[in-house]
Order: C-alpha cells, then sequence, then structure tokens
C-alpha cells in the first residue's frame, strides 16, 4: 500500500469516524462483497466498529474494537473499491479511484460548510413521530433501540428513515375515510419500516392495519414472522417471492410501500400498486440501473459523458418517468425530499394519491415521459408495462 493511502487511513482513524462506505468495485473484480459499511457504536459502555457487508442477496455482520481499526480499513483499501465515503463529526471525505487506484479526494468541514445542520437536527428530533424513549419491545430485538430506550448510534440514520415515512404515512391518513387499513410493504427485508408502520397506525393514530410484508429471502421473512408471533402482531404476516407477479391477499389495497426496492422491482412495486387501484403509494427508490444502461443523446452528450453525473441523471430520469406514468394512471403524484442527503443518498420519495385526473393531463404526463424516453433514447420498465396493458 503507498503512502498517499497509508496518509488517507491515518486521517480517518484521527478523525474519529462515525460511518465509512466502501462502494463500487471495479466491473472485472471478483469481490465478495457490493459494499462494505463500518458503523460506529457502543458495546458495553465502550466503543466499537460494525462492519456490514453486503453480497446480492445478504448482509453480513462483523464488530471490531477501534484499535483495529487502522488495519482493517488497509485490508479494504487494497480492494478494488472505487469509492469511500467518510463521515466525521467535523469532516467528511469522498475518495474515488480511477483504474491505475490513484485517489482523488473531495473533502469538506461540517462545521463551517454547513453551520445550519446540527440546529435542524436538533428541531427535526424533537419533532419525531416515533420518540425515543416508548417503550416499544419490539424495536429492541430488532436493534433499533437499546435495552434503555435509547435510539443505537448505528441506527441513527434508519431512524431518521423510518421516521420520515411514518410523516409521510400521517400525511396520507388525515382524511382516511375508514377504520382499518390494507397494507403491502414490497422488498420489506428485516421489516424495521413494517412494524414501525404497524406500531404507528395502531398505536398513534387508532387505526386497524392489516400488513403483508414481501421480500425474497426465506431466512429473512421467516425471522420477521417469528417477530410477529413472539410479540403479538396478529394482523402482520410476511411472505417469500418476487413482487412482479405478486397476487394480493386483500380485496381492497389501501397502500402500497416500498423502501429502497432495487432498481426495476420499484417499477413492479408501482405497478401492482396502480393495478390493485390503491390509494395511497409511498415510495423511496433505489439502485436505477435500468436507465444508466441505456441513456444516450446527441443533444445532451453533457450529461451522459461523465459516469458520476450520468448515474444521477439516469436516476433523476427515472424517477420522473415513474411520477408521469403514476399521474397518467390516475394518481395525484409528487417527488419529495425523503430525508437530508447526509443520511442518504437515496433521498427522493415517490408519493402517489389516487384522485380524479382529468384526461388532458394524463396525457400531458404521458406525452412528457416519452419525450423524455425519445431524447434519451430509454425505455423504462414502469412505463412498458402500463402501455402494455392499456395499449396506449
Amino acid at each position: 500500500m503507498n503512502e498517499e493511502i497509508n496518509a488517507i487511513i491515518y486521517k480517518i482513524f484521527q478523525n474519529d469516524p462515525d460511518k465509512i462506505i466502501f462502494s463500487n468495485p471495479s466491473g472485472k473484480s471478483e469481490v465478495e462483497f457490493r459494499k462494505v459499511v463500518f458503523n460506529k457504536i457502543s458495546m458495553k459502555d465502550s466503543p466499537a466498529y460494525q462492519i456490514e457487508k453486503y453480497t446480492q442477496n445478504q448482509v453480513y455482520h462483523e464488530n471490531i474494537s477501534p484499535g483495529l481499526l487502522s488495519c482493517t480499513l488497509s485490508e479494504y483499501f487494497d480492494l478494488p473499491y472505487r469509492q469511500v465515503n467518510v463521515y466525521c463529526p467535523s469532516i467528511q471525505m469522498e475518495i474515488k479511484f480511477n483504474k491505475k487506484k490513484e485517489p482523488h479526494i473531495i473533502q469538506r468541514y461540517v462545521d463551517c460548510a454547513f453551520p445550519h445542520i446540527k440546529k435542524t437536527r436538533d428541531n427535526r428530533e424533537k419533532d419525531y413521530i416515533l420518540k425515543e424513549g416508548t417503550n416499544i419491545p419490539v424495536f429492541v430485538e430488532l436493534g433499533i433501540f437499546t435495552t434503555d430506550l435509547k435510539i443505537r448510534n448505528s441506527m441513527q440514520d434508519k431512524f431518521r428513515q423510518i421516521n420520515r415515512f411514518a410523516e409521510f404515512i400521517d400525511d396520507c391518513l388525515k382524511d382516511y375515510p375508514r377504520d382499518d387499513v390494507n397494507i403491502i410493504d414490497f422488498g420489506c427485508g428485516k421489516s424495521y419500516l413494517t412494524f414501525v408502520v404497524y406500531h404507528y397506525i395502531k398505536t398513534v393514530r387508532g387505526l386497524h392495519p392489516h400488513i403483508v410484508g414481501l421480500d425474497l429471502k426465506t431466512d429473512v421473512i421467516n425471522k420477521c414472522n417469528d417477530l410477529a408471533a413472539r410479540f403479538g402482531y396478529e394482523d402482520i404476516s410476511f411472505k417469500t417471492g418476487d413482487i412482479n407477479g405478486f397476487k394480493s391477499p386483500f380485496d381492497r389495497v389501501d397502500m402500497v410501500l416500498t423502501l429502497h426496492a432495487c432498481d426495476t422491482a420499484t417499477d413492479y412495486a408501482l405497478y401492482n400498486a396502480i393495478r390493485w387501484n390503491a390509494d395511497i403509494i409511498l415510495s423511496v427508490p433505489c439502485c436505477q440501473h435500468e436507465v444508466n444502461g441505456q441513456i444516450s443523446s446527441d443533444r445532451l452528450k453533457a450529461l451522459t459523458k461523465y459516469g458520476l453525473v450520468k448515474e444521477r441523471v439516469s436516476a433523476l430520469i427515472t424517477d420522473s418517468i415513474r411520477g408521469c406514468m403514476m399521474e397518467y394512471s390516475g394518481y395525484r403524484t409528487d417527488l419529495m425530499e425523503f430525508v437530508e442527503i447526509e443520511h442518504s443518498p437515496k433521498n427522493i420519495l415517490i408519493r402517489g394519491r389516487k384522485r380524479n385526473v382529468s384526461a388532458e393531463k394524463r396525457q400531458n404526463a404521458l406525452n412528457e415521459a416519452r419525450n423524455l424516453c425519445d431524447e434519451f433514447n430509454i425505455s423504462q420498465t414502469l412505463m412498458k408495462l402500463l402501455l402494455k396493458e392499456t395499449d396506449a
């Protein structure tokens, strides 16, 4: 390892990092994990780091002491990851490597560049719908809360995300006309969101939720069903299966949720929700690879020739088409900031409410989606599914 990398590791170690993310492995590499995340946590009143190692289908966890941080980072810097993001209390670093493994570093000082952040965080914490200290035993079991009902350090970002989702649900349910709510949570994973939504709707709103969570991982689904049974969540069930072709167990679907369903899984979730005429759709997309693999434009080549810009533009175009196609399908649709970008780069939420949308507005939305596809020479899954069904 060269001296420049050693200097980077030393600087990271000296700044007491809260989170470090290794991502974007080289396309030709045989790296076992597509992403590796170091999270600072507390264990028995002493700090430590939990390492989350992501394959395509599973997540593995390992805990290390702070004293092993430098040597462990050295091992991962030796691997062909092309991007490393570092989050420390006073500094943030984005490190990108070229084909020669030469680092390019973007650095910013949090206190100087963002003096408003601490105030914003403090205010947001006071306004949380789900409060720290609330006795929710399943939250402890899931690792969101410690046994003394404090938010775990490693779960701060996740807690912000699920609280933000609860805020959107709260807004959607203000004029909800029924006492019971039938909900499908696509790509539920470990079901942090599923259990939070159940608790919020039942305990805080006083309604009767009936929730089905769906995911591909059988072992995770089994654990979720076990948790639901152990803590008396009678109206939650979890199923193993693919979003594409999933048949709803409900006669009426009121709400469809997706939090970080990867790539076209979001499209199939939105398509199912539209077919079922779900009243409420809340979706935070993830990993929009489909358009990124197709996008090209002669007139707007500046948006497609730089890898980072191309990736972000592809994600924005994908979500814009999804929003247009939901409007075309009769949904009043908004694309909104989900959480602050510092907590998650996947920070757009698509919100749809089934409403009377005029034929003119629906046609305009379809035309806008088609214009994007024509300009950038792309096809998009949700659009294809809906147009195939309507022959538009």
